[in-house]
């Protein structure tokens, strides 16, 4: 992101919003967290994304300084995509995502039962 698009940000929550959020976005930091990957690996750790739309999703990570992508120099190429130094701090942000999910989904079920 250029250090003068900065200014366009209203409050610290909007900047994550847009560098970590979106429907992808943060299932793939969720799973990079777990180690180096290929692309192949996170689609279908995935599932449903297309893979134009991975592609977009890490480039996108990729140009904000979240994910490093690696190629190397086979046939046929391989790419493999990992965490950056400030990709990991999303860590802690990524775990309070699960457990409010896992709150709501628990909610959910006992007004369901109840």
């Amino acid at each position: 992101m250029a250090a003068g698009k900065l200014d366009q940000y209203r409050c610290a929550v909007e900047i994550t919003v847009h560098i970590a959020g979106g429907k992808w976005k943060p299932l793939i930091i969720h799973y990079l967290l777990g180690g180096t990957k290929r692309f192949g690996e996170l689609k279908k750790l995935i599932g449903s994304v297309t893979q134009r739309s991975l592609t977009l999703q890490l480039r996108e990570l990729e140009a904000s300084g979240i994910v490093s992508r690696e190629v190397f120099a086979e046939v046929p190429p391989r790419v493999e995509y990992t965490l950056t130094t400030l990709g990991t701090t999303l860590a802690p942000t990524l775990e309070a995502m699960k457990s409010w999910g896992e709150h709501y989904l628990e909610s959910k079920t006992r007004k369901r039962k109840g």
